[in-house]
């Protein structure tokens, strides 16, 4: 008698590499010449992250050295909520946040995703900001990752296969 097998799909980021990416764009904010005099800083602010800069073009140029180091320690930049740079004073700046969890409507959108193109007999149950999938079949499991790894609106890691 086989029981189902399962595992979960969350939206986690590592909050110590985040940092180290911060750190690490800080530094070459830093030291790079395009950046001497124009204010340019990175940091956190409370929860957010606040990229500063006395132009547009530079604060877009501060997003981009944080995107890379965040790429370099592995963290998608689907987990990266940047938004529009904005005027404040004499300074531009662009908060952004990490988000974690999946969301209910994407969570809505995979089961979605599941039902209509995913093996028969898989099982999805939104539980919270996770996802449980489960299956008598294994290889049914197998494929249901292979559909989900490049699912374009969240960042996910599948964990618990059991």
């Amino acid at each position: 008698m086989a029981s189902d097998s399962s595992f979960d799909v969350v939206s986690k980021v590592d909050k110590q590499e985040v940092a180290n990416a911060m750190n690490q764009a800080q530094k070459e904010i830093a030291q790079r010449y395009d950046f001497k005099g124009v204010g340019a800083e990175v940091d956190f602010s409370g929860e957010k992250i606040l990229m500063k800069a006395n132009s547009e073009e530079r604060v877009n140029a501060v997003l981009d050295v944080f995107q890379s180091k965040l790429v370099k320690r592995n963290i998608s930049l689907k987990s990266l909520d940047a938004g529009e740079p904005f005027a404040s004073g004499k300074e531009y700046r662009i908060e952004a946040s990490i988000k974690e969890g999946i969301e209910q409507d994407v969570a809505k959108k995979i089961t979605k995703l599941l039902r209509d193109e995913g093996p028969k007999g898989v099982k999805a149950q939104i539980q919270g900001d996770e996802l449980r999938v489960s299956s008598k079949s294994r290889d049914d499991l197998q494929e249901v990752i292979s559909m989900l790894k490049d699912f374009p609106e969240a960042a996910l890691q599948f964990v618990n296969y059991r």
